[in-house]
């Protein structure tokens, strides 16, 4: 049993060796927008398409945080009320009274083939077209965003001086109660290990990756790809979309402190239920590459600890240095992270308690997909593998 952690401890430092020296250095969170961004002399126009369902709660301030925007430019909003019973449309009405900027428009009925916020933006979209032939750009946000007010100024500002077809930022989630402290932070730290940032950035690297939360998009290349009919039935869609624009040109990835999801989870069911959805289907539907994920998760995040206390309860010196120099790579590679959530770095310990609950969600996700319940969201359930909605 000893050589045996032994040897796993020893795996798992190598391990950590190479994710914090050859990963692109995700672990430093350092992809940030400049906050000194300038006003553009001539500001290009901007057109935010926002699709809806069931966000009354939060849809007014997030469309009360565009109309505080800075930027000198034409900007337009246009809701995607996707079929909302709970007074979304009504809410927007409210708050953008007096505001002509605000356009609200109903989607039409879900068609076979396509995942029901794909087809909002694909409306949205062809409303901005209409509303502005001259656009250059649209946002792409969600109901539950709070925009702080140079948001949009910064997003193009990047756009138009480094020639991105698409700015992405990885919007402050929510993170009040227990488990959203312990998950959230654990989630955007796996997601910038799975596509560093600085590779999504860079324009010789084929990684990338986006945020859909806040996506600032060129039209022109959005059509080039064939619309947002060209990731229709994506659960995992600001990826694809990600993956088919930067076959165009360069893309962005970063994170922001300052714009904020107001969406809160409902305790370690809410959080399950987010990850469950589309866990299984970031692996493909493949049955070996979640095998893999369960190695690899099990060695690399929990073998450390495991083998750390084993060493120091039974005396096996080598399982604990190599388990516990593991481990402390571990917590100093989630520091940074847990910094831009302004979380202690002793939370970094619990990492490996995190990591379990993110192998059991995905696991969960597998469950659910071979039982025909596999990516069901707000009421509507999209289907298995055959089905397009991949």
């Amino acid at each position: 049993m000893t050589a045996i952690i032994t040897v796993g401890a020893g795996l798992a430092l190598a391990i950590w060796v190479w994710l914090i020296l050859c990963r692109g250095g995700f672990w430093r969170a350092d992809q940030r927008i400049v906050s000194g961004a300038q006003q553009l002399i001539h500001a290009p126009p901007v057109t935010v398409v926002m699709p809806a369902r069931n966000e009354a709660e939060t849809v007014g301030r997030a469309v009360i945080s565009l109309l505080r925007q800075d930027y000198t430019g034409r900007l337009d909003i246009v809701v995607v009320d996707d079929g909302s019973d709970d007074g979304t449309a009504d809410r927007v009405a409210e708050v953008a009274s007096g505001f002509s900027q605000v356009h609200i428009v109903p989607a039409k009925p879900l068609p076979a083939g396509w995942v029901g916020k794909m087809w909002a933006l694909d409306q949205g979209v062809a409303y901005a077209r209409q509303l502005a032939p001259e656009g250059r750009y649209l946002l792409l946000t969600d109901a539950d965003i709070e925009h702080d007010a140079g948001n949009v100024r910064r997003l193009v500002y990047k756009a138009e001086t480094e020639g991105r077809l698409l700015v992405s930022v990885m919007v402050r989630l929510h993170t009040q109660h227990f488990w959203e402290r312990l998950l959230i932070p654990a989630f955007v730290f796996f997601f910038q290990k799975l596509y560093p940032f600085s590779w999504v950035n860079n324009p010789a690297k084929r990684t990338a990756a986006a945020a859909g939360g806040c996506m600032l998009l060129n039209r022109d290349a959005l059509e080039a790809i064939g619309g947002i009919a060209a990731v229709r039935g994506e659960l995992i869609d600001d990826c694809a979309l990600a993956r088919r624009i930067k076959a165009h040109g360069p893309i962005w990835l970063g994170l922001s402190s300052r714009i904020r999801s107001l969406r809160r989870y409902a305790g370690l069911g809410g959080l399950w239920q987010m990850v469950a959805r589309t866990a299984f289907t970031q692996l493909g539907y493949s049955v070996l590459a979640l095998a893999g994920t369960i190695v690899a998760m099990t060695l690399t995040y929990l073998v450390p600890p495991i083998a750390f206390v084993y060493g120091v309860v039974t005396g096996a010196l080598p399982s604990a240095v190599l388990g516990g120099i593991a481990w402390a790579l571990m917590i100093r590679a989630q520091r940074p992270t847990l910094a831009l959530y302004r979380l202690a770095w002793w939370r970094g310990t619990l990492l490996p308690f995190a990591a379990l609950l993110f192998t059991l969600m995905t696991l969960d996700s597998a469950r659910r997909h071979w039982q025909g319940r596999g990516g069901t969201w707000k009421g509507r359930h999209y289907g298995t593998v055959g089905s397009g909605l991949r």
